[in-house]
């Protein structure tokens, strides 16, 4: 029997890991979401004075959904890659950056911490690049379906620093949301 998959096997294989890892991420940005109010449903985020670039309520989920859908993707191409040197380093590197993705919504809508939440998408972004270096070296179409995720977590870490130019005290405008939406 040869040990070479076939382009069927390998694109079957893909597609097997795709359809745990574009629901997986999925499931883990909403969880993330419905943590805490967020957006128009956050009386907080609501009474803070905003920059005009901040983008109409609609546009997060619909972002967030299309970044997760490539995310998974992305993750299925490297999970697949079988072999593939530096892939146990390029996924640690990935789930360092979910895991810090799904803190920064608690962390700036739930706990009020702006600051806390600028430092973190900082470091989201340079995870993030990093994750696409490994990716690219592993399966380059894996780290062009990063793009969108770095793109859109850029325009964030600004408008999170601007968010808390214009409203220095935005801490002490509300108390800090204590339930969870999950439930």
């Amino acid at each position: 029997m040869n040990g070479i998959a076939s382009k069927g096997q390998l694109r079957a294989s893909y597609l097997r890991w795709a359809v745990v890892t574009v629901p997986l991420m999925l499931l883990l940005g909403f969880a993330s979401g419905r943590s805490v109010p967020a957006g128009s449903e956050n009386g907080w985020y609501v009474a803070l004075a905003k920059p005009e670039l901040t983008p109409p309520g609609w546009m997060f989920p619909v972002a967030w959904t299309i970044i997760y859908i490539c995310q998974g993707l992305a993750l299925a191409m490297i999970l697949n890659a079988r072999g593939a040197r530096g892939r146990m380093t390029a996924v640690a590197l990935f789930a360092i950056g979910v895991v810090a993705a799904l803190v920064w919504m608690p962390l700036f809508f739930g706990a009020h911490r702006i600051v806390a939440a600028a430092v973190l998408i900082s470091a989201m972004v340079v995870i993030g690049i990093a994750t696409a270096f490994a990716f690219g070296r592993i399966r380059p179409l894996a780290a062009w379906l990063l793009v969108p995720y770095l793109v859109w977590i850029s325009f964030a870490t600004v408008l999170t620093w601007s968010i808390h130019q214009r409203n220095p005290d935005a801490e002490t405008v509300a108390p800090a949301a204590r339930s969870s939406q999950l439930l």
